[in-house]
């Protein structure tokens, strides 16, 4: 019979040891350090997450459960259809433009000296927080050219190409030879007569309004031939003050203001006024009607109405792009830096120029570095509740409407508990594809 072999003797295999963590803990050990972290993710993630999804299947009470009726809501709702279509726009435009600016921006000040201080004031928006960023473009699209920027910037673009009438409030006083005209001018009662000047007097526009170049008005000179005549601001008074239809010393002539001879609904002739005001017409005009075209009246360009119903959702886009582009460019520099130089001047050296290498060399190899941007800022924006609540008015809110700020309203605002809750899950899957994309991702890069 085989004896036993003794537990200590020569040979004897070794007793099992407990099995311990690859950092060498125990496991009960590193479960126990562990167990915060776990109760406070239980507590803020997975219990929120879990209760929202339950809430979504009752009532507005509460009480009641309403089955899939909330999420029947997502496309029925007039509000949260336009916010689905807004994300829609939101996920393709703001990520794809803000990543396009940080690598043209990246490559760009890769060679210039001031490179450094350039990303830094481009990345620098990133310091400022959605609240303050969103009432400075508040200001920004601000309608009046005298406050938004924006508008200063469109209109000055506008007013060097199309020059705004300086007379927009200009209109025929009491007793006036003139009469309104379909379209916006005025156009003469009575045919007029060469050799007899005409006197054209309009009121309504304000002393501090008038052009610099106006001068002291002055009565007309007939000339044989030719008919002559003034238009000025006749802003007598009454009686004693001043001379009804007649230019006096205190009066200013309307400089630039055009003058048309009708005959027959056809212009035979135009020209425009002199700094006091005085015009002459070749002797075409004999016995046709003058008319001062609407044209002189247009009231002042005032630019685009970025926060209306048709700009809002893409001014507050370039907005957000405004913020995050330099946070784009950041990684991609960061993704440059790595990329090897020897390709590039191989590219170069094969006789590619600067645009195929860029095409054929550069964003390849930066591909992971623009998908990291492209997915983080897709998850971004559809949460972006901050600047589309403060930005936009309370007249186009409805317009900009996005998901985020259409789960507040519904949450807060109209006291729709369930709706409010079908959006966030709604949300919640919107994100997960992206994560899961952005996972794979990044599995992919560690095994390589």
């Amino acid at each position: 019979m085989a004896s036993k072999t003794a537990a200590g003797a020569p040979g004897a295999p070794a007793p099992p040891r407990s099995r311990k963590s690859v950092t060498g803990t125990r496991r009960t050990v590193a479960a126990l350090f562990l167990l915060p972290a776990l109760v406070l993710l239980g507590a803020l993630v997975v219990y929120p997450i879990g209760y929202s999804v339950v809430r979504s299947f009752y009532d507005q009470s509460g009480d009641g459960f309403a089955g899939i009726d909330n999420y029947r809501a997502l496309f029925t709702d007039d509000g949260i259809r336009t916010a689905l279509k807004n994300n829609v726009l939101w996920v393709v435009f703001a990520p794809t433009v803000a990543t396009a600016l940080g690598l043209i921006f990246a490559v760009l000040t890769e060679r210039v000296r001031w490179g450094t201080a350039f990303k830094l004031v481009v990345f620098m928006p990133m310091a400022i927080s959605m609240l303050a960023a969103g009432i400075i473009f508040r200001l920004v699209y601000d309608q009046d050219p005298d406050k938004g920027v924006a508008n200063a910037v469109w209109v000055g673009v506008h007013d060097t190409f199309a020059q705004s009438s300086a007379f927009p409030k200009a209109h025929p006083g009491r007793e006036s030879p003139l009469r309104p005209e379909r379209g916006g001018g005025f156009i003469t009662r009575e045919p007029v007569r060469a050799g007899d000047p005409v006197a054209l007097p309009l009121v309504g526009v304000a002393p501090d309004l008038m052009p610099d170049s106006a001068e002291k008005a002055v009565r007309a000179q007939p000339e044989p031939g030719k008919v002559t005549g003034t238009t000025w601001q006749d802003f007598t008074r009454g009686k004693g003050v001043g001379t009804l239809g007649a230019p006096d010393p205190s009066e200013l002539g309307y400089p630039g203001m055009r003058i048309e001879a009708v005959k027959d609904g056809r212009v035979v002739a135009s020209t425009k006024a002199a700094g006091d005001g005085t015009f002459t017409l070749p002797e075409a005009a004999d016995g046709a009607l003058l008319r001062l075209p609407a044209d002189n009246f247009e009231e002042p360009y005032n630019g685009l109405d970025w926060l209306g119903p048709s700009l809002v959702t893409p001014a507050i886009i370039g907005s957000y792009i405004w913020m995050w582009a330099g946070f784009a460019m950041v990684l991609i520099a960061a993704g440059l830096a790595s990329v090897p130089r020897e390709l590039m001047e191989a590219a170069r050296v094969d006789g590619a120029n600067e645009w195929q290498v860029f095409r054929r060399v550069t964003v390849p190899l930066l591909a992971p570095v623009l998908a990291v941007v492209v997915v983080t800022l897709m998850i971004n924006v559809l949460k972006v509740f901050d600047l589309v609540f403060i930005i936009a008015p309370g007249s186009s809110q409805d317009d900009a409407n996005v998901l985020a700020l259409e789960l507040y309203r519904k949450g807060f605002s109209e006291d729709q508990p369930g709706i409010a809750s079908a959006i966030a899950v709604f949300l919640l899957l919107l994100v997960i594809p992206v994560m899961w994309f952005n996972i794979r991702r990044l599995r992919r890069e560690v095994r390589r």
